[in-house]
Order: structure tokens, then C-alpha cells, then sequence
């Protein structure tokens, strides 16, 4: 089957809210890059547990990472890992051009990075929502929430102005750079078919995403819909110091914002 129908598939439509208009079918591409994760690790939050693999050939990298990357140990990130970040190119939602390093303070600054999926993805509006409500408790820390999502910048200002979403700390990756230097996982069976998105069907996750999704349109899903295979992942540094890594392994399997409140408390002096 080489679509899927929203009207026979959708888990989430009901008499009261439907996220899928009824008429919706995605027709997947006929063929698919080849999965470069065959064993996948478990969701710890241990940064030695942010596995770096070498990734997809079919994906495009074209900066100067490639070579460190290749060093890297199966034991986690390279300890550059920052630094390269810092060189890759995104774009703000106004759509300036920017770099990772001009985001936070490259010295003692602490930012959260959270990589969502496409802005066209429902569990993203969701998480976007939950980082939007979360944002007034890591200022108050002196910690810098950014949030980069797939797709051009008019995609994520749709995003944005719909949810809405401060356009100040969100950020394009259409080419996916990022996602790519970061090994993040990628492929049909991570995105439509694996167990870790069971946990999107709790009530309150549910409730969550409705909510979020009041002014939803699939106008915001990226031009290039090999994209929507792409997963995303929450990272904390410490400068250019790698603090936390956790990969999503599934859609919608965020990591809990507590936990990563918890571990930027642990590193910024109390005032």
C-alpha cells in the first residue's frame, strides 16, 4: 500500500475534533533511503548514551563536520560536538540566515535545543505548546529555550502565528543539517511504526494536542515530503559543552521537560 487514507486511519479523529481533514491521503515515495539505525538505543538520558552513527548517504551533508564525525566512538559525541554545531547554518522564522553558535552564549551560556519534526507534524504543535509554556520558567533560570523545526521559514512563521509560538527562539532547518550531524533517526518504521509513539495516546497528550491544534492547517508540512520521515531529539549545552542528549525514538516520544529543567538547574549558580 503505497498511501495512507486519514479517513480510515487517523486514531485521533471524533464527533467533536478531527485533526485529519476526511479527504486527506499521503502518498508516500516509492522508495525510501535505507534505515542506517538497526539497532536502535534505549530512550536514556544519559549524555554516553547519545549513540553518534554515521548517517544516511542519501541525506545531504555539506559542511565541515564530516571528517570529525567519522572519529566518533559508539560510546556518544564526539567532545566537539559543539563547536561543529556552532558552524551550522539555520535560518530564523523572518527568515535570516544564522548560525547554532550566535544562538546562546558560546562561553558559560545554557540553551535548550529542542529539534521537533516538521512544522506540519501535529506532535511537534504539541510539543511547540509545551516548550511555549515552559519558556517563562527557563528564562527565569537564565536559560535560552530554541526550538528548530523542519521546513522552510514562511513554514515555521505558519507555525508560529497559528499556535502562536514566539518567533524569537524559533528556528528553520530546511536542508535537516543538524538533524543530520546529531544522527537522528530517520525512516518510515521510525515514524509510523514504532512502539514509542504508543505513549502520544494518553488522555493528556491527547487533550494537549488538541488544544494545540485549534488552528492547525497542513499548509505548514514541509515542500519536500521526505521530511516527514525525519525525528527529532532535545539537546542541553552548557556553552559549547554536549550536557544532554536524547534522541526521540518514535513520533511524539519527547523527552519530559522536567527532566531537562532538573538538569539545567544542576548547572546554573543559584542567585
Amino acid at each position: 500500500m503505497n498511501s495512507i487514507s486519514a479517513h480510515t486511519h487517523n486514531p485521533f479523529r471524533s464527533a467533536s475534533h478531527s485533526i485529519f481533514p476526511s479527504s486527506f491521503t499521503f502518498n508516500f515515495p516509492s522508495q525510501f533511503p535505507s534505515h542506517p539505525f538497526l539497532n536502535p538505543i534505549s530512550p536514556s538520558c544519559i549524555l554516553n548514551s547519545a549513540r553518534l552513527r554515521t548517517s544516511n548517504p542519501h541525506v545531504r551533508r555539506n559542511f565541515r563536520s564530516s571528517q570529525v564525525l567519522k572519529a566518533s566512538t559508539s560510546s556518544g559525541y564526539v567532545p566537539e560536538i559543539g563547536e561543529i554545531l556552532g558552524d551550522v547554518r539555520i535560518f530564523t522564522a523572518g527568515g535570516e540566515p544564522v548560525l547554532f553558535k550566535d544562538l546562546w552564549d558560546q562561553t558559560e551560556g545554557m540553551a535548550v535545543v529542542a529539534l521537533l519534526r516538521h512544522f506540519g507534524c501535529f506532535c511537534c504543535w504539541e510539543l511547540a505548546s509545551t516548550l511555549k509554556e515552559s519558556k517563562e520558567r527557563f528564562d527565569s533560570s537564565g536559560v535560552k529555550l530554541i526550538a528548530v523545526g523542519i521546513g522552510t521559514p514562511n513554514k515555521a512563521r505558519i507555525l508560529a502565528e497559528r499556535l502562536p509560538f514566539p518567533m524569537d527562539c524559533l528556528y528553520a532547518d530546511p536542508d535537516r543539517k543538524a538533524y543530520d550531524l546529531l544522527g537522528l533517526y530517520y525512516g518510515f518504521g521510525r515514524t509510523f511504526l514504532n512502539p514509542a509513539s504508543v505513549k502520544v495516546f494518553s488522555k493528556t497528550r491527547l487533550d494537549i494536542m488538541r488544544e494545540a491544534m485549534k488552528n492547525y492547517t497542513f499548509e505548514a508540512t514541509p515542500d519536500d515530503k521526505s521530511s516527514v520521515l525525519q525525528q527529532g531529539g532535545m539537546f542541553v549545552f552548557k556553552g559549547k559543552q554536549l550536557l544532554y542528549a536524547r534522541k526521540d525514538e518514535g513520533t511524539g516520544d519527547h523527552a519530559p521537560l522536567d527532566d531537562i529543567y532538573n538538569i539545567c538547574c544542576t548547572q546554573v549558580p543559584a542567585t
